[in-house]
């Protein structure tokens, strides 16, 4: 019996341990897609143009998206999701996955951090569902970058992601047609704790956990906090 015993413990110290191994990894990707939005604030001039900010409904930050190293190279990142919600702010994260297939000669093992603005109504309903495919379930295009540019009227009409990417300090618009944003519904328990639907906390529903505010903070830094 007390072996059995000892053999119970053990498995749930080990338990324990995983679980605050992945919450400190969550954690860390909380942190780094924190540090992208302050590199963007402290560089306006070269950042998300002001009116595209303004219209933003939902932002999704993926750190150090990978590219494979092939002529058809794999791609792959995991990040958070935030939505505004009228009278509220911006929500507590929700953790999601994207993937897809480029075509072209690429470097290996490349990593680009990558910011997506959803600029529709639409943008906040497709991120409730499990999964979305840009450029098919809902229209994306890249983005226009510098606090003072403009978006042509017909792009920010029918776009409901604008997609930029960041690497080596060079922030410009890129094209994700065809990559998926899948819900992470696994780290999303382990950082929270629980379960918890997509909607729950996208809806704002949910208070912000402390290790996040710092993100939403940088969120609303650039993106502000008021009505849309």
């Amino acid at each position: 019996m007390k072996i059995f015993a000892s053999m119970a413990s053990m498995a749930v110290l080990a338990s324990t341990l995983t679980v605050t191994a992945s919450a400190q990894k969550l954690q860390e990707r909380v942190d780094a897609s924190t540090g992208i939005l302050h590199e963007i604030a402290n560089v306006p001039d070269k950042g998300i143009p002001d009116g595209i900010a303004k219209k933003a409904r939902c932002v999704i930050v993926v750190p150090s998206f990978k590219k494979g190293a092939f002529i058809v190279g794999a791609e792959y990142g995991q990040g958070l999701a935030t939505c505004y919600v009228a009278h509220k702010g911006w929500s507590a994260p929700a953790f999601i996955r994207m993937s897809g297939a480029s075509f072209g000669l690429q470097a290996g093992g490349e990593g680009t951090d990558l910011v997506l603005v959803g600029v529709s109504r639409e943008s906040g309903d497709k991120l409730l569902k499990e999964k979305i495919k840009l450029g098919g379930d809902i229209a994306v295009a890249a983005g226009p970058v510098g606090r003072d540019s403009k978006a042509e009227t017909a792009v920010l009409a029918n776009a409901g992601f604008l997609t930029y990417s960041r690497n080596k300090g060079l922030f410009a618009g890129v094209d994700l047609s065809g990559d998926e944003v899948n819900k992470n519904s696994k780290d999303t328990v382990a950082y929270y704790g629980k379960e918890l639907p997509y909607e729950t906390i996208l809806n704002g529903a949910v208070p912000t956990p402390a290790g996040a505010k710092g993100f939403i903070r940088e969120v609303t830094r650039v993106f502000g906090g008021t009505e849309r």
